[in-house]
């Protein structure tokens, strides 16, 4: 045995020696080579999204209220008790039923005075014809005797006019009773208005008077009750002067309620009202629209959030707003736009815009990490989504963001605001 040789021991030690320093320069070499001279992966610096296929609305929302489209407030058009209703809040009427009876005593009195004074004047005017008759009578004798001349003038004039006596008094006793029965169909009518029925077919909403309540409708009509087709409802929704312009007559709109559970009912913007209505120095317009109620499922004062559709698309490519809002698309826009290197600009929100397709420049994140620019054609949008038209596929990544650095201090991984 060579004394000299190394032993096993130090043989094994030796070779871990030599691979660990294999293993380091390794690992140095590929440290040198990712840091210095592999391509950079820019994407790793910015947060991606990736482009989806789904549903886009561009709406302009509100607040409203729900009212029948059709009502009426029924009155009473004469004075007296409220004698009896014969309905209560929520009754189904039909138009020409029953509602109310206000107490007739006093109406009924008038209506039988004025047929006792109709009865007077006829009786009157059957005497006043007699006199005519005989006054016609004499008139014509004193002709006859006239023409014989066997009576004086004088007599004849005085017949003459006995007989024209006569029939003034007829016809003033004729006018009398025109206007006598013109009373006792007034008195009638009031009579009949004693007894209240209902102008339409619906249901009874409100009941403001009470019964045994005296009703006076000298100077205004009393409010008794309403009745409202619930059939068909509108909407009475208030626009802010920023949003009204965007409306259209005949847009699609659709609304939901509390308590809904997310349910949409739909219709078409029928008329823009526009005096505006001030509140709290905010200049509103009222739009209304109707919806079909057929099960009776929207009620009164209900309020209504609703979205009234400026533009829409469906099953279309999306992207989010913020992949134009980005500080290298906004720059590569400009600079598309200019021919020439950008300026510093300040960035603005994303905005709504669907006045037609227009270009906008994006940024997209290549397989190997590299971003490229591509122009893009963007549909509808809203303060969220665009909708691409052409330029990008579904699945494609795009930038949307600068990504957050885990190894920065907290004031370095803000976000930029745009």
């Amino acid at each position: 045995m060579n004394p000299s040789a190394p032993s096993p021991k130090r043989r094994w030690r030796r070779t871990v020696i030599a691979l660990l320093s294999l293993a380091l320069l390794g690992a140095g070499a590929y440290f040198a080579w990712s840091k210095y001279l592999a391509k950079p992966d820019e994407a790793s610096a910015y947060q991606l999204a990736s482009v989806s296929r789904g549903d886009i609305e561009d709406v302009v929302t509100a607040t409203g209220m729900l009212q029948p489209r059709d009502y009426v407030d029924v009155g009473a058009q004469v004075s007296g008790q409220l004698k009896k209703i014969h309905v209560e809040v929520g009754s189904e009427v039909k138009a020409g039923e029953l509602l109310a009876e206000i107490d007739p005593i006093v109406l009924q009195s008038r209506v039988d005075a004025t047929r006792a004074q109709l009865r007077n004047l006829r009786a009157q005017l059957m005497q006043r014809e007699s006199d005519r008759r005989l006054a016609d009578l004499q008139l014509r004798r004193q002709r006859n005797l006239m023409a014989e001349d066997a009576t004086t003038a004088d007599a004849l004039q005085t017949a003459e006019a006995t007989q024209l006596g006569a029939q003034a008094q007829v016809e003033a006793l004729k006018a009398q009773i025109d206007q006598t029965e013109s009373n006792l169909r007034a008195d009638e009518a009031n009579l009949n208005y004693a007894r209240i029925y209902a102008p339409i077919t619906g249901t009874v909403v409100s009941i403001t008077a009470r019964q045994g309540q005296t009703l006076i409708a000298s100077q205004q009509a009393p409010v008794i009750l309403r009745v409202a087709d619930l059939s068909t409802m509108t909407v009475q929704t208030q626009v802010s002067e920023a949003d009204v312009s965007r409306l259209t007559l005949g847009m699609d709109a659709y609304f939901t309620t509390l308590g809904g559970e997310g349910r949409r009912w739909h219709g078409t913007l029928r008329k823009i009202e526009p005096t505006p209505v001030v509140q709290n120095n905010v200049v509103l317009y009222n739009a209304l629209f109707d919806v079909s109620n057929p099960e009776q499922a929207l009620m009164t004062q209900m309020t209504a959030q609703v979205f009234f559709v400026v533009a829409a698309a469906r099953d279309a490519l999306l992207v989010p707003m913020s992949a134009f809002s980005t500080p290298a698309a906004q720059r590569a826009t400009r600079t598309a736009a200019g021919g020439g290197e950008a300026r510093p600009a300040r960035p603005r929100a994303p905005t709504s815009d669907t006045a037609g397709p227009r270009h906008r420049t994006i940024r997209v994140a290549a397989a190997d990490g590299t971003l490229q620019e591509r122009r893009v054609e963007v549909g509808v949008s809203n303060r969220v989504q665009a909708q691409v038209l052409s330029g990008l596929e579904e699945g494609d990544r795009v930038v949307s963001g600068a990504a957050l650095r885990t190894d920065a201090p907290a004031a370095a991984r803000r976000t930029p605001r745009l």
